[in-house]
């Protein structure tokens, strides 16, 4: 007789293991769904975790993609599953409305997590609009305008309900155009400091006062700056033209500047960076990272003698596919033509010119060993993976 209970409570045990046990077939779902809408984790979030209670598929997590989660629904109920949502949507609603957000400083740092001794992700400059996902102790998870997901302290932007946003929007501003600067606390240059200033940094255009122009913070501050040095935005976003010259020009202004993984800044950036800042001072948005920078443009035919390219064409370094591994990107510069290029790179020790050619006094030899390959974007502006910065919501 005790054997027998012995074996039902095995019976039903094993019943109620084999129930709670989540089917191959979810696994496969979500990995398709993924797939489909967030095949790049760093820009989308898609964070689902499946289990099974008293017979029943729960789906926790959370996301930002309401459609990948409609979606994944769908096929689950066509596979009789009929799942319960416990995804949490971001925004989450503990924000109270506020989803948007705009950059304070010249330039802040956004972490991969929660604080500052965290990895520098990226950065983002003042005026730069964010989408605000969530907050945990003082940390708020953004997202940039080129997508890209990491973590702002509460520091670094300035919250806003929609109304505050599209007010911001439609609001007069400048754009800042020296390398480095100061804005003033009084129209005369003797005035005292309010805060640096970097080129590109957005700022509201409140008038003029004799040769200076009085101007707005996200936060509410105000300071005053020569006129000669801004630029009516609106104006500013018409007159940039990313032609090679204009490119290379941009760039070569860089030169001698930190190297610093993470930097998106004109105070230091790491090689991404450098490209990304010098195309957004020419009106374009690019990815953030080399290997998202890679899946723009137009391939370019070329080989270790870099022909067909031409100047402003993207070069991409890494570790070419093979029967076992696939490409990895690591590196990106600037072509400048006649087998140089302008990059950041850790082992400069900042932006420099080097020549991909052997022979030249500056070859860098390693650099032509891992290339991998080229990109023309230039053909195209707006097209093929970039963005015109006017298209963008909140510039």
């Amino acid at each position: 007789m005790e054997r027998l209970l012995f074996f039902i409570v095995i019976l039903v045990l094993a019943q109620s293991c084999q129930q709670n046990k989540v089917p191959i077939s979810v696994e496969t779902e979500i990995s398709a769904i993924r797939q489909i809408f967030a095949p790049d984790k760093r820009v989308a979030l898609l964070d689902i975790e499946p289990r099974m209670e008293n017979g029943q598929l729960v789906l926790a997590g959370e996301s930002n993609l309401p459609i990948a989660l409609d979606s994944l629904k769908s096929r689950l109920d066509k596979l009789g599953l009929s799942p319960k949502m416990e995804v949490q949507l971001l925004p989450e609603d503990s924000l109270k409305g506020y989803h948007y957000g705009i950059v304070r400083p010249a330039a802040c740092n956004l972490r991969s997590k929660r604080g500052h001794s965290q990895e520098l992700a990226t950065q983002a400059t003042l005026g730069t609009p964010l989408s605000i996902l969530k907050e945990e102790e003082h940390w708020y998870l953004v997202q940039t305008p080129d997508g890209y997901l990491a973590w702002l302290d509460n520091g670094g932007f300035v919250p806003m309900k929609a109304d505050e946003f599209q007010a911001w929007q439609a609001a007069k501003k400048v754009v800042y155009l020296p390398d480095f600067g100061f804005s003033l606390a009084e129209p005369h240059e003797d005035a005292a400091r309010v805060s640096d200033l970097l080129a590109g940094n957005i700022l509201l255009d409140l008038g003029e006062d004799g040769g200076f122009t009085k101007v707005g913070y996200p936060d509410g501050r105000t300071a005053y700056l020569p006129s000669s040095t801004l630029m009516n935005y609106t104006s500013w976003l018409e007159s940039r033209k990313p032609s090679p010259e204009n490119i290379i020009a941009t760039a070569k202004t860089m030169i001698g500047r930190p190297y610093l993984w993470g930097g998106t800044s004109g105070k230091a950036m790491d090689c991404s960076g450098f490209t990304k800042t010098t195309f957004y001072l020419n009106g374009l948005q690019l990815p953030r990272d080399a290997s998202q920078q890679v899946h723009t443009g137009i391939e370019v035919s070329t080989d270790s003698n870099l022909t067909n390219l031409q100047a402003g064409d993207l070069l991409f370094f890494g570790r070419k596919a093979t029967l076992e591994l696939k490409e990895r990107i690591t590196h990106v510069g600037i072509y400048l033509g006649e087998g140089r290029m302008i990059h950041a790179g850790a082992d400069n020790g900042g932006i420099k010119i080097e020549s991909l050619r052997p022979g030249d006094p500056d070859f860098a030899a390693h650099r032509l060993e891992t290339f991998v390959r080229a990109k023309r974007l230039l053909d195209a502006p707006g097209e093929n993976g970039t963005r015109w910065l006017g298209e963008l919501e909140g510039y």
